[in-house]
């Protein structure tokens, strides 16, 4: 597919090419991922200053209503300078997921946080024996009146050791394989008894390990008020949920 870009995205493409060209080299980077946090927050709010961040979005929830070909020429120059900073599973996905299937209420909560660059986020879906399958999730997800408790662990969470919160997946009914009873959950990454342990990955980058951590049982509860409900059809839209 042969895709033209506009004179406003190739303004965008050029621009960023010359922030990180500038400000993004090897040695740079290469101080970044030596740090204690694995990233940089200069670098993050730089990117939230040009209007990254907030590039895919609508207008009406703080975006540039650049849509997915903005995602497309960001993505592109971060790997082409190996970026580190966590735009794929902030942006793209935890994003992407709220723009899609959160409520006009949620999106209006999250996504203008999300594209100033004020909160990171990371979505915590693989487990340890899942094999890539998305319906393969043992986490479990009990519902205590206005509340959920969440039980179970999470693989290789990429971006983990650095977000505010996250988007766990965990079944509200079915058997570990079923291809319905799947949720999305809303999780502050400080809630009580979620214990993490990061590592770096083979690209210098930080994520959460499985071992024994993603606990979310336990006393006192954690509060899990939102939760994004994949809908036990498949053809019927997902939507988040405030129990």
């Amino acid at each position: 597919m042969d895709i033209q870009f506009t004179d406003e995205q190739e303004l965008l493409r050029d621009s960023l090419q010359r922030l990180l060209r500038n400000q993004y080299d090897f040695d740079t980077r290469r101080k970044i991922i030596a740090s204690e946090e694995g990233w940089s927050r200069k670098h993050w709010d730089a990117f939230a200053e040009l209007g990254l961040l907030a590039a895919p979005f609508p207008e009406d929830f703080g975006g540039l209503g650049a849509g997915p070909l903005a995602s497309m020429i960001i993505m592109q120059e971060f790997g082409r300078s190996l970026v580190v900073e966590p735009f794929f599973e902030t942006i793209v996905l935890a994003g992407g997921l709220i723009e899609q299937a959160g409520t006009s209420a949620q999106r209006e909560e999250f996504l203008p946080e999300i594209a100033a660059g004020k909160t990171i986020w990371a979505l915590a879906w693989a487990e340890g024996r899942s094999r890539y399958d998305l319906d393969n999730v043992a986490t479990v997800a009990e519902r205590h009146g206005n509340e959920y408790v969440l039980s179970g662990t999470k693989a290789a969470v990429i971006g983990a050791p650095w977000a505010d919160k996250l988007i766990v997946s965990a079944r509200t009914s079915g058997g570990p394989r079923d291809r319905d009873g799947v949720s999305l959950f809303i999780v502050e990454r400080q809630s009580a008894n979620l214990h993490l342990q990061s590592f770096k990955t083979i690209d210098g980058r930080r994520a959460a390990e499985r071992r024994g951590f993603w606990y979310f049982g336990g006393m006192p509860r954690p509060r899990h008020r939102r939760a994004l409900r994949r809908s036990r059809r498949r053809d019927d839209r997902a939507e988040f949920r405030n129990p």
